[in-house]
């Protein structure tokens, strides 16, 4: 639900730009003026929030799975701090860790896909 209010508030920001206005007074169907463009530059503030969505995702893992005593990486972490198993908590957080720099990899080629004004050296 967060992530359409993002959406569309992105939209509704992008509907309001000149080029949007410019396309439809070509005659540029409304479909295409919505989809073709202004989703397109709405979306690189939408890639952002789910990039960083991911962090609190694995967070939340672990507070569900204690819940509702689920077996999965969070229950395996509250087990290893209540057992002290430093080796396995290292490695939990190491996963952790390169989750988090993979979906930030995600969103940096995403932003470039979307948008071909931005290019990376």
């Amino acid at each position: 639900g967060g992530m359409v209010r993002y959406v569309r508030s992105s939209v509704m920001e992008v509907l309001g730009q000149d080029y949007l206005r410019t396309a439809r007074a070509k005659g540029v169907s409304a479909f295409k003026v919505i989809n073709k463009h202004a989703l397109k530059n709405a979306l690189i503030p939408v890639i952002t929030i789910a990039g960083l969505d991911i962090p609190i995702l694995i967070g939340g893992a672990v507070i569900t799975e204690s819940i509702f005593q689920w077996n999965g990486m969070g229950q395996l972490t509250i087990q290893a701090i209540f057992s002290r198993d430093f080796p396995l908590l290292m490695g939990v957080n190491m996963l952790a860790a390169l989750t988090v720099l993979t979906a930030n990899l995600w969103s940096d080629v995403m932003y470039a896909v979307v948008d071909p004004r931005i290019k990376y050296d």
